[in-house]
């Protein structure tokens, strides 16, 4: 070992010898040589000096988070029933960066559900969606890109209206979406400002050329016209222009902020709107314990929500959950 010390020493001060042949006299007043690892540091002229370290074009990583509560009564003279609810969420991302090329995906799932004792359908689902993007830009100027951008959203399970009828004593339900009914998928291309500090992002793709795409698979739903599809049709395309921003920012020490803002505006009808909100608000209790607040908005005028009244109408979609429970980040 100290044989081939000696050896990488002898060869650095030979190497060292042909480059102050090269009139290059960097090293020349060196009075020692030290050895550490991979870092060559000549004593004397304080030079230090590291190999290039490899760049890294790809970063990567997510988060999973899951909360549970149970209430479990028995001879509870006090009333009520016994529940069980669980909410689940799981965020991944990959971007790639290099050059003057971004290339950033993100998948997001959650799924949440409600047991009841006492209920005619006890188990009730609380929570689906199923969001992917993924984004390639070529950098224009500073913190300007020519971005495309692809944007599918569905949930993934049966999706249920419960209500009860008149002078029934049982609850009914109807099934008024499913997996791909309704999905959606919005590519977009457009100019896109991106600005990345301190650990904090912030996008915004305004984009004149987008194509929205809305599906519903299900054949019962599909000859209702569901989702605003022509009845008896799957697909509804639809040409017109889209906003998308995203932030990514550090409120506080262990409070993180997340959002992503859509609004899309058919050219056929110029000036609707289909916005979908997302907002993520985690604060970190230690490394495993999570508070999460989580805001979805959804307006779109081609959904028509069924009232109480059994009339039917446009209406803003909101749904706000609150969970405490296990978070990892990786």
């Amino acid at each position: 070992m100290h044989f081939i010390r000696l050896a990488v020493l002898f060869c650095l001060l030979f190497a060292i010898q042909g480059v102050k042949a090269q009139d290059t006299d960097i090293l020349s007043k060196a009075d020692t040589v030290i050895i550490s690892g991979d870092t060559l540091i000549m004593l004397g002229d304080s030079l230090i000096f590291t190999p290039k370290s490899k760049e890294i074009y790809w970063r990567h990583g997510g988060n999973f988070n899951l909360g549970l509560q149970q209430v479990s009564l028995s001879n509870w003279a006090a009333g009520g029933a016994s529940s069980f609810a669980l909410n689940s969420g799981l965020q991944l991302f990959a971007n790639y960066k290099k050059d003057n090329i971004i290339w950033d995906t993100k998948l997001t799932v959650n799924y949440g559900l409600n047991r009841q004792t006492g209920r005619a359908f006890a188990t009730r689902k609380t929570n689906d969606n199923f969001i992917f993007t993924s984004k390639y830009g070529r950098q224009l100027s500073d913190k300007i890109y020519l971005s495309t951008q692809l944007d599918a959203r569905t949930q993934l399970l049966h999706g249920y209206r419960y209500f009860r009828p008149a002078g029934a004593e049982q609850e009914s339900r109807n099934r008024i979406s499913d997996f791909l009914s309704p999905g959606y998928i919005q590519s977009s291309t457009g100019l896109n400002y991106q600005k990345e500090y301190n650990g904090n992002r912030f996008s915004t793709i305004v984009s004149p050329f987008t194509g929205r795409f809305t599906i519903v698979l299900d054949d019962s739903l599909s000859r209702a016209g569901a989702f605003g599809v022509i009845p008896g049709e799957q697909v509804r395309p639809e040409a017109g222009m889209s906003m998308t921003s995203s932030i990514d920012t550090q409120l506080m020490e262990n409070i993180r902020w997340k959002a992503d803002l859509n609004i899309f505006s058919n050219y056929e009808k110029l000036g609707n709107m289909v916005i979908n909100f997302n907002s993520v608000i985690s604060m970190k209790v230690n490394r495993y314990i999570t508070t999460r607040i989580e805001t979805v908005m959804i307006y779109d005028e081609s959904v028509f929500i069924e009232q109480d009244d059994g009339t039917s109408s446009r209406a803003i979609q909101l749904q706000n959950l609150i969970n405490f429970g296990i978070g990892v980040d990786f």
